[in-house]
């Protein structure tokens, strides 16, 4: 049988060149020789043909091409035993002829141009165990087959060797044609299992004989499988001829495969040992068989075994190259699947991940309080967040305003997008400037590479600005600007810029009294002002101190491993009592102190360290420089709050004329008596 359908290159031919190798006095493989690439013949595991014999030396000869192919060359490789050649020793390099043979260990290997030539009759060699007692390796199991061809591609995946003009056979078109509908079908295919049933249905549609199965290492998932692992192989899909179960190839012919990880043709597999496919005499016979490796990047992964019973067809060279263009898009749909479900679970675990930073994020922005003052800044939180409305903070430093900015954040439909904060009051108006909006590179001293404002930071999600009222003038007219939906430009740039940014202000001090003395912009505060959340201190949210303590416990007692069951009575009434001018942060770190030091099951009084500020309901006096008058010690929001009470009674109540005497609004008189909370009992005494 002729062997030009193996050749890759088809214009020029290059005369074929194969090895028919006999070990123990049988024939036991065939070696494609391919232009280019030397042979090595040793007893090392590298060398490309492997002779277990102590005659044998590690590298004991080579056989390299000349002329491209031409000739073929053997060199002895000073080896202890030396090479033959036809039974007499090399001494120097020896050409080959047509039917010379070589002989290294009692390995004896043919030189021919054509397979059929070293048997008569096209008998071609056998795998099959070597003679007992030789010092070959042997194999073992009783197989026999014969190897007629061998393949490591396919010419329907290499365009280069498809001729630009002149026609091909119909076969070839045909096979084409159902070659790329097959790679559909697999591209569909969500799973190992149905793309290797869709490819066997393919073959078997296409060839009209045979049976087979697709076979992978278990382990391969997702890594590649052990070349040398056949027994792990397991069969993950089969296809059968009428009423014929699937028989598993011989491990020999797959381990062949997947060693030299190249296809191969064999005719009359036989194996008296395993009892398949019953002939007359009950044992395993089929009359051709191919067998392609499943490859991923790094090797093979399984094998794809097709075969015909006798009384079908013999598998000829091109059903070899149908069959290995096939696998080789199998191996291409598997490594897709691989990849599609090495993404999924890294998807999944990277979606558990944002569950679980989510559910941490909504314990930190936890608002804890059952208090009337605080459920309502839950319901204006509850109606301002899923609108686009700008939003004015306020309340005294330690309430918890970012707390509820990024509440606020978070219920609204830019949760997904970044929430960003920048504290107005910790910068100078020219770092402040480049802040918010960036700088372009030497834009100033300093400025070494362009920088992002917050602006930027913050597109399609919220920016905080904490302590809206330290602005400086200057940068409240270009914060105005951007407000109003303008663009704006990096410090030191003329590029505009636009951004989809919410704005959340927050601020402890009294905008309306820095509007009258100039030191803020009106416009931007009306810009501003458009949902206004007060929040109440500490010290009026009555319960809600001793849930909060609760709150911070359990937290830093997960946090630091301590084992801390709760406040002593004595503790909680001292937690009640206290006036906590620092608020809920002042609370938060006494908290986290006592569990710190805390010595014992429970937090003690002695446990709450508390400062010795005092408001306005304490108040204590001091003498002034020289013996001037006392001078009483009280914030100027606790005196304010007292004027107004006392001017309220010198008018008999009449808002009006209160707001005459105290210089401001109506209105503002009402806001500020919402906000010191002031009852008409206070000034009708």
């Amino acid at each position: 049988m002729a062997n030009s359908s193996n050749t890759s290159n088809p214009t020029p031919a290059r005369p074929s060149a194969y090895l028919v190798i006999r070990q123990g006095g049988r024939w036991t493989d065939v070696l494609r020789l391919l232009p280019g690439r030397r042979v090595r013949i040793g007893r090392a595991s590298t060398s490309q043909i492997v002779i277990h014999s102590e005659r044998c030396s590690r590298q004991h000869s080579e056989i390299f091409p000349v002329s491209d192919g031409e000739a073929w060359v053997v060199r002895d490789l000073n080896s202890r035993n030396g090479t033959l050649v036809d039974s007499q020793r090399i001494e120097e390099d020896h050409v080959l002829s047509e039917g010379e043979t070589i002989e290294v260990a009692g390995c004896q290997m043919t030189f021919v141009r054509r397979i059929a030539d070293a048997f008569g009759g096209g008998q071609g060699p056998a795998l099959a165990p070597t003679a007992a007692g030789s010092d070959q390796q042997t194999t073992g199991g009783g197989e026999s087959a014969t190897i007629t061809h061998r393949r490591d591609s396919s010419t329907y995946l290499k365009p280069q060797d498809i001729p630009l003009t002149g026609s091909r056979p119909a076969a070839d078109t045909e096979a084409g044609r159902e070659l790329f509908r097959l790679s559909f079908e697999l591209a569909r295919c969500d799973s190992a299992e149905s793309a290797a049933a869709t490819a066997l249905q393919g073959i078997a549609s296409h060839l009209g004989v045979g049976s087979g199965a697709v076979l992978l290492d278990p382990s391969d998932r997702p890594g590649p499988a052990r070349a040398t692992d056949v027994a792990d192989l397991a069969v993950i899909a089969t296809h059968q001829q009428g009423d014929r179960s699937y028989h598993r190839l011989p491990d020999l012919l797959a381990s062949t495969v997947l060693k030299g990880n190249e296809a191969v043709l064999a005719r009359n597999i036989r194996d008296d040992a395993k009892l398949a496919t019953p002939d007359s005499q009950g044992n395993l016979s089929t009359s051709s068989t191919v067998c392609t490796p499943l490859r991923s990047k790094t090797g093979p992964v399984g094998v794809l075994h097709i075969y015909t019973d006798d009384g079908q067809r013999d598998l000829t060279p091109d059903d070899l190259e149908f069959i290995v263009a096939v696998g080789e898009s199998l191996s291409l749909a598997l490594r897709n699947l691989q990849r599609e479900e090495q993404l999924s679970d890294t998807l999944q675990k990277t979606r558990r991940r944002v569950d679980q930073l989510r559910e941490q994020l909504a314990d930190t922005t936890k608002i804890v309080g059952k208090s009337e003052a605080i459920l309502a800044v839950k319901e204006n939180i509850r109606r301002a967040a899923p609108t686009p409305a700008t939003v004015l903070i306020r309340g005294e430093s330690g309430t918890g305003k970012e707390l509820v900015a990024a509440a606020i954040h978070q219920y609204s439909n830019r949760a997904e997008g970044p929430f960003v904060c920048l504290n107005c009051a910790a910068l100078s108006p020219t770092l402040l400037e480049s802040e918010l909006f960036g700088h372009e590179k030497g834009a100033f001293t300093g400025a070494t590479e362009r920088k992002l404002g917050k602006f930027e930071a913050a597109d399609g999600g919220t920016l905080m600005l904490d302590e809206i009222g330290e602005m400086n003038q200057e940068i409240q007219a270009k914060f105005l600007r951007v407000l109003e939906g303008h663009a704006f430009e990096r410090v030191g740039g003329n590029q505009p810029i636009k951004a989809d940014v919410r704005v959340v202000a927050a601020t402890n001090r009294d905008l309306e009294q820095a509007v009258r003395e100039g030191k803020f912009r009106s416009d931007l505060y009306f810009r501003l002002h458009v949902v206004e959340i007060l929040i109440p201190p500490l010290r009026q949210r009555g319960t809600d101190i001793l849930r909060l303590a609760d709150f911070f416990l359990k937290r830093f007692s997960q946090q630091m491993g301590r084992k801390i069951d709760g406040f002593t009575a004595a503790a909680r009434k001292h937690l009640s009592r206290y006036d906590w001018p620092g608020n809920v942060r002042e609370l938060k770190n006494v908290i986290e102190r006592a569990v710190v030091l805390s010595s014992s099951p429970e937090v003690d009084v002695s446990d709450l360290v508390l400062s010795n500020i005092q408001l306005e309901t304490q108040t204590p006096t001091t003498s002034g420089r020289n013996g001037s008058p006392a001078v009483e010690l009280i914030s100027l929001e606790a005196m304010e709050k007292r004027h107004i009470v006392d001017v309220l009674s010198a008018t008999g109540g009449n808002k009006s004329r209160a707001a005459t005497i105290l210089g401001i609004e109506r209105s503002t008189l009402d806001r500020k008596i919402r906000r010191y909370k002031l009852a008409p009992e206070q000034w009708n005494k």
